[in-house]
């Protein structure tokens, strides 16, 4: 009986083996739940096989030496193809996250010499029909293309709704990455769009210059260049067919700066640029600042999303003797919170909170400004407070939907801005995207904003969009 058994287990072993020799054999699992479960069946079949072994120990201490040491053998190899199969699983989970989650984009280009070349962007048509309250967006101009709450027109004649084709926010990146030694890591990013640039007529070319987003240079845990700012955490922006969203009430800025990062901790001195509300309401930029914007940031990471704290310490100057009799400083700080929380398998809400005061330019695309000028002409920096909500559900694997909010409030010296500045600005939006394969985009998007002067005078601005967006 011990004999039959042991050949059993053995032919048991064999059957095994081979299914572990195809799936190690199989160039790419292409259905990951599927082989998932076949891995999980091979692993039981493999621990059944043990403990029947196990069991057989005391018949086959009976029989003579030779069956014993084929016994050992066959324990010893089950035991391997045992750990095999488990390998084959983390195998498996990385293939598919490698299939979740695209490369970065140096390991898709091609090499030239030392260095790897790679492309991405996109191509983007929106076709927008909007309607403002309070006058009529300028024929041509980009802020006919997506949410720029300080150009909602106030005080003017409603407008009809106005349709607008547009393939401006298409976008190009090229990337570099250079082998400079199993030490060290040297990269390079520049970005192009077209999307606040002047153009050709619509009646006949229609084109656009492009125009410089991002250029920056990497080396090891260092950024050098035109980038994002570290007060901005991208990862919390919504999922919109706007171009921002949610744009009164996120931080959103782009220039140059020299920073560094480690763990979850960002460290950078950024542009500075002072812009300030002159005491009959017109704009002036300082344009001679002392000292860069200092902002510290740190990204926590956990398996249910992340939270983002990011504080800024600004200089903010002026030295215009048109406008003040000597030059003034005066300080300038905020806070941002922000984040994503993860819900369910694929659901999630993301936000954002800010506050400050001289931080103007950094929020809401610069709605209100830096400081204004007292009547000593000493600088008085305006504080704001902004914020939003956005939830995105996935209705199944290629439909989605977000519905956000945002809001943004200033705290105007009114005495001396005067009362036509912006006090607050609010939106709200809705949209339903589908993925019929995997680069491309198909969406449609409703939404309504609204601005308010600080004389209690709004308009608003409702709009209905539709976009198709080809990921490269």
């Amino acid at each position: 009986m011990a004999a039959m058994g042991k050949i059993r287990a053995q032919k048991t072993l064999r059957a095994a083996l081979l299914a572990a020799s195809m799936f190690a054999s199989a160039p790419a699992l292409a259905n990951p739940a599927n082989v998932e479960d076949r891995l999980a069946r091979l692993e039981a079949l493999v621990e059944g096989l043990i403990t029947r072994l196990d069991a057989q120990n005391g018949a086959a201490a009976q029989e003579d030496a030779q069956l014993r040491a084929e016994q050992a053998e066959m324990r010893a190899q089950s035991a391997a193809l045992l750990a095999a199969t488990r390998d084959l699983q983390e195998r498996q989970s990385e293939l598919a996250n490698q299939v979740a989650v695209p490369q970065k984009q140096e390991e898709q280009g091609f090499r030239v010499g030392k260095t790897v070349v790679g492309y991405a962007g996109y191509v983007k048509l929106d076709a927008i029909s909007q309607r403002t309250s309070g006058g009529q967006l300028p024929i041509g101009s980009f802020t006919r293309e997506f949410l720029f709450p300080g150009f909602i027109p106030v005080g003017g004649e409603p407008s009809g709704f106005d349709t607008d084709f547009s393939a401006r926010q298409s976008r190009f990146i090229f990337t570099t990455a250079t082998d400079v030694g199993a030490e060290h890591t040297l990269k390079s990013h520049i970005e192009l769009d077209f999307i606040v640039t002047e153009g050709g007529n619509k009646r006949i070319t229609n084109s656009f210059t492009p125009r410089l987003r991002q250029a920056f240079i990497t080396y090891d845990n260092w950024l050098f260049g035109q980038a994002w700012s570290t007060f901005q955490n991208l990862r919390a922006l919504p999922d919109t067919l706007d171009f921002i969203g949610i744009t009164p009430g996120t931080v959103f800025n782009r220039q140059s700066q020299v920073r560094w990062s480690k763990g979850g901790w960002h460290i950078a001195v950024e542009s500075p640029d002072t812009v300030i509300t002159t005491q009959t309401g017109g704009l002036i930029e300082g344009d001679n600042d002392l000292a860069p914007d200092l902002v510290l940031r740190y990204d926590l990471n956990r398996p249910w999303g992340h939270i983002t704290t990011a504080g800024i310490a600004r200089m903010l100057r002026i030295d215009d003797k048109a406008m003040v009799p000597e030059a003034d400083t005066a300080f300038g700080y905020g806070l941002s919170v922000s984040g994503r929380v993860n819900i369910g398998k694929r659901d999630n809400l993301r936000f954002m909170v800010n506050a400050g005061d001289g931080i103007g330019r950094y929020i809401a695309l610069n709605l209100v400004n830096d400081a204004a000028i007292d009547d000593r002409g000493r600088l008085d920096p305006i504080f704001t407070l902004s914020g939003y909500g956005a939830y995105q559900h996935f209705w199944g694997k290629r439909l989605r939907s977000t519905v956000a909010g945002s809001y943004f409030k200033a705290d105007n010296p009114v005495q001396f801005t005067t009362d036509q500045v912006t006090d607050r600005s609010w939106n709200a939006l809705a949209n339903l995207i589908w993925n019929p394969v995997d680069p491309l985009d198909i969406g449609v998007e409703v939404m309504y904003a609204e601005r308010t002067l600080e004389n209690g005078r709004s308009g608003n601005l409702q709009r209905l969009q539709f976009s198709t967006r080809y990921n490269f």
